[in-house]
């Protein structure tokens, strides 16, 4: 048997604890994949938005809305709207925020005018007496722009075959585009089609929660970012990187895809070098316009200095795992004058599916009146005498 020295021994386990706890650290780290749904994960499963009816009188009824997002050490912060989510026709400007402790597979919020119970499925909100005023349900949204092909004359950037379109680029084992990529054409005036997934990164806030950017130019950024459930932040998601916030936080909940449409025309110089016309801009986020023809007098943030010379655009490193896919451009220069932003047409298999829902709707009718006739109680029969 082999004796060591007190003093070794202890080194010895001193290294082995070292290295116990840097293995558990990686094993937690790869099992925590920023970019993917986390299996088991009990603050994720209550990650969403919500929406649905509340009793505010008797037999009267308000639509509500709520957006919730998980923060570390189990806490949960929440915005409630009236009248829906944003982007929603009924949607009324302001927001309420809620706070909450996650406890099992659900979490209390508070803050507001009612108390929030949200499981998984749904919401259920309590008025100050203790009764439940109404239900809220799970609610997941899709850009009407996602999936949107390019049209006649575009340059497809990024389809997940390739990244021939790229000077710097790398793309993953799934047909994805890394963050941190620049473009290999360099256009002018231009309409540009981009979908974005952001990572989710509860433990994180800020700046620091799965940021990116879409520098056109390599001068003006559409920030990219999650700032799902955050009021319309400056320097938020949408926003026009340190210069303006979007008409409205647009942002969908981290880990779905998402798009950016953006109509961009650059700005003009005279020969001496001077600038004669600004840049202008319009961008919107998940089929809503969030900004709306606006006048950029400079670059934005860390961008390069304006000058007489194209640059490329660049999808950005911020060290966020932030994906790409689906991105395409128009350059205006070069195309007839083309519908933008792009609306896909249903798919066939939907169109079919939507014609058998439509069908279904008329034949209602007939159906529930033959079961009303097979009801019915069965006249006397009278004999005539």
């Amino acid at each position: 048997m082999l004796c060591l020295p007190r003093p070794s021994l202890t080194i010895c386990l001193s290294n082995l604890l070292v290295l116990t706890l840097v293995g558990l650290l990686q094993t937690s780290a790869a099992a925590q994949d920023p970019t993917q749904v986390p299996e088991k994960d009990p603050m994720y499963a209550l990650l969403g938005e919500f929406a649905g009816p509340i009793a505010i009188a008797e037999n009267q009824y308000e639509p509500l809305a709520i957006q919730i997002r998980p923060l570390a050490d189990n806490r949960f912060e929440a915005l409630q709207y009236s009248g829906g989510l944003p982007g929603q026709t009924t949607h009324k400007p302001g927001s309420i925020k809620l706070i909450g402790q996650r406890s099992g597979d659900f979490v209390v919020l508070s803050g507001g005018p009612y108390a929030v119970l949200a499981d998984q499925r749904q919401c259920i909100v309590v008025n100050r007496e203790g009764k439940r005023i109404g239900t809220l349900d799970r609610v997941t949204r899709t850009s009407p722009t996602l999936g949107a092909q390019p049209p006649a004359g575009a340059v497809v950037l990024f389809d997940g075959s390739n990244t021939d379109q790229f000077t710097i680029a790398e793309m993953t084992k799934d047909g994805l585009l890394k963050e941190g990529a620049d473009v290999k054409p360099m256009f002018q005036d231009f309409d540009m089609h981009v979908e974005f997934r952001l990572p989710y990164m509860p433990a994180q806030i800020g700046q620091k929660r799965g940021n990116s950017g879409c520098y056109l130019q390599s001068r003006y950024e559409v920030q990219v970012l999650d700032s799902f459930a955050e009021p319309t932040t400056f320097n938020g998601c949408g926003s026009l990187y340190r210069f303006k916030t979007p008409d409205l936080n647009m942002c969908f909940p981290p880990l779905q895809w998402q798009a950016y449409d953006i109509h961009f025309t650059a700005p003009r110089w005279a020969a001496d070098g001077s600038k004669i016309r600004n840049a202008r801009l319009t961008v919107w986020h998940n089929g809503v316009k969030i900004h709306d023809d606006v006048e950029l007098p400079n670059k934005t943030g860390a961008g390069k200095p304006e000058e007489p010379l194209l640059l490329p655009t660049r999808f950005q490193n911020h060290s966020d795992p932030v994906r790409f896919r689906n991105i395409w451009v128009v350059d205006r220069g070069l195309t007839p004058a083309t519908p933008f932003p792009v609306f896909p047409k249903a798919k066939p298999v939907e169109q079919k599916q939507e014609a058998k829902k439509q069908e279904a709707k008329k034949s209602e009718p007939k159906k529930q009146e033959a079961k009303e006739q097979e009801q019915a109680p069965a006249e006397p029969k009278t004999e005539s005498k």
